[in-house]
């Protein structure tokens, strides 16, 4: 009974001793809504700076920017598209498209709030399948064989290996890029070994200036960068964004950002929305033609606590259409679906 009494004490001091450290972290109880405080165990909890960049006052978080001169943060997007369509007769056909486009941001100095910092172009792969055919073109890899995949993969090429300047204050506000002549001039070179005629070369450049300049670039990064709003939210607050779907402005795809939770060192934000379902009809004599869409969208973004940077962006974005063409006794539909993956950092999910 003795050697008993002893390994029970023995266990139960091994128990005590091997009781692991609690830390803390805040977070929306998916069930009721509420904020709570879970502790969880301390070395799960990723180090956090003693004055972080994603940081709360009296319960209200905002993010700023913590950069180190020297480093290098990534900032890869990526976009996955299966799209089917399924005429009158119930037919389907599938089609996969992919597109990544791999950039990193090296900060070079710091001066007052402003980061100068190099916008590295790394790289870009485009894959397209359908019916059982996949092309790629990817800078990663030799140029392709077939001649109407050479001229986007001399863009590409053109395009990556370049280094632009940003300039971006400590608030996550883009003040500038430069350094884009360089790269018209580049692949104006590069679309020169396969076109000769002075209008279509100068027609490709003008494409491009159109899609590859400061004001799209700022956007994009604005967009990716910041997504708490400048006032600050609590856990669980919840706000809405809106950007034009057309070129009219008459669509609107509709984000609503939730704040998660904050710890463990990163920040996640909750995103939903989309187009709401809308119906349009127009009818001629006795034929009625009528189109349907939607868009729902919903997925997490994470950023990193410590330095304010973008961590993962995983969103899914399903779009619906259905085209209908009826004469009062019988109808006809054409469907088409589109299922999308949207992230950023896809590695570090």
């Amino acid at each position: 009974m003795k050697n008993v009494a002893a390994l029970m004490l023995i266990s139960s001091i091994a128990l005590v001793s091997c009781k692991k450290e609690t830390a803390t972290i805040t977070k929306v109880d998916p069930k009721t809504g509420k904020t709570i405080t879970v502790e969880v165990p301390a070395d799960s909890v990723a180090k956090v700076a003693e004055n972080p960049a994603i940081k709360d006052s009296a319960g209200v978080f905002t993010q700023t920017f913590k950069l180190e001169k020297g480093k290098t943060y990534p900032l890869t997007t990526y976009q996955r598209d299966v799209k089917t369509m399924e005429d009158p007769q119930g037919k389907t056909i599938t089609a996969t498209s992919e597109s990544t486009d791999e950039m990193n941001f090296t900060v070079n100095d710091i001066k007052g709030n402003v980061y100068d910092m190099t916008l590295n172009l790394v790289a870009k792969r485009n894959s397209q399948s359908a019916q059982g055919k996949t092309i790629i073109v990817d800078t990663k890899q030799p140029i392709p064989k077939e001649d109407d995949l050479k001229m986007i993969w001399n863009i590409n090429k053109a395009l990556t290996g370049n280094k632009l300047n940003m300039k971006m204050d400590t608030k996550g506000n883009v003040v500038s890029i430069t350094g884009f002549d360089a790269v018209y001039t580049k692949v104006t070179n590069s679309v020169g070994t396969l076109i000769k005629d002075a209008n279509q070369k100068a027609s490709v450049v003008a494409s491009l200036k159109e899609t590859f300049n400061e004001k799209v670039l700022k956007d994009q990064l604005n967009k990716n960068l910041t997504i708490i709003p400048k006032k600050g939210v609590k856990i669980g607050e919840k706000w809405t964004t809106s950007e034009n779907a057309d070129a009219s402005g008459t669509v609107k795809v509709t984000s609503n950002y939730v704040l998660k939770s904050v710890g463990n060192g990163t920040a996640e934000i909750s995103v939903t929305g989309g187009i709401p379902k809308k119906t349009e009809k127009k009818t001629q004599g006795p034929i009625t033609h009528s189109l349907s869409s939607e868009l729902v969208q919903n997925g997490t973004i994470k950023f990193d606590q410590s330095t304010g940077w973008i961590a993962n962006q995983n969103i899914d974005v399903k779009t619906t259409q259905v085209e209908t063409i009826s004469d009062g006794k019988q109808s006809q539909s054409m469907k088409s679906t589109s299922k999308s993956s949207v992230m950023v950092n896809p590695s570090a999910k």
